[in-house]
């Protein structure tokens, strides 16, 4: 029986690449998307296309209502996860820390800090050796934006990854001796769309001239650290942040 992975946000960029990644290294994959329903399916139209095991499964990673139920949902067509991987998240356009609205905190927050925490609660209910589970790996995904602060842009999207880095130090050692595994992956610039949702599409090129190997990393590159860390190649590896950021 193949193990089974939840992505969350893996309709496109960095969720989209591990999703396909995973597959490729036996998972089966349960594909999370908040709203492009066609391009979930087109990830698991490619999983399935090279042979993988896939499906699509819409929840807003801010809503627990329907956190609950995509879980409910894994367990009833796939059966126990055993990896989770919280790549939902969401950035805004760049702006001052004075100009940021009380919405745009609580979006922020909502999605990358608390949706995370919630889908890593109902993992570990799974998981856990306390509960009855047989053990798994959790992977964070952080943002180099933690260490960096982020001035004049995007103070609370470094914030909401600072707290990222809390909860999955916090978490590794809470559950390490429950047969679970918590670490997180430290993206820099990567080009993805995401740039392009905060109102700065080109940003990942303009940037290449200040990271110290010069160019913007891929979605595929910090995939392949994600599934480092799940596999068993990393056994010993719990609580660890890993920095895929070219040197910034």
């Amino acid at each position: 029986m193949k193990p089974l992975v939840l992505i969350t946000g893996a309709s496109r960029g960095i969720g989209a690449a591990t999703a396909l990644l995973a597959a490729r290294a036996g998972y089966a994959v349960a594909v999370n998307y908040r709203a492009n329903s066609l391009a979930a399916d087109e990830v698991v139209r490619q999983i399935r296309a090279q042979g993988g095991t896939a499906m699509a499964v819409q929840a807003d990673v801010t809503d627990e209502a329907q956190v609950l139920a995509m879980f409910a949902h894994i367990d009833a067509k796939l059966g126990r996860i055993s990896a989770l991987v919280n790549n939902a998240g969401v950035v805004d356009v760049a702006c001052r820390v004075e100009a940021m609205s009380v919405a745009r905190l609580q979006r922020q927050f909502a999605t990358n800090v608390i949706g995370s925490m919630v889908c890593a609660r109902e993992a570990v209910l799974r998981m856990s050796t306390r509960h009855g589970g047989a053990g798994g790996a959790i992977v964070n995904l952080s943002s180099v934006a933690a260490t960096l602060g982020s001035a004049g842009q995007y103070v609370d999207y470094a914030a909401s990854k600072g707290a990222i880095d809390t909860f999955t130090v916090g978490l590794a050692r809470e559950v390490a001796d429950e047969g679970i595994r918590v670490n997180a992956v430290r993206p820099g610039v990567i080009d993805t769309e995401i740039h392009a949702s905060g109102g700065q599409p080109e940003r990942a090129q303009q940037l290449a001239a200040h990271i110290p190997m010069r160019r913007p990393g891929s979605a595929q590159e910090v995939a392949n650290t994600v599934l480092f860390l799940l596999s068993g190649a990393s056994s010993y590896t719990t609580g660890a942040i890993v920095d895929v950021g070219g040197g910034r």
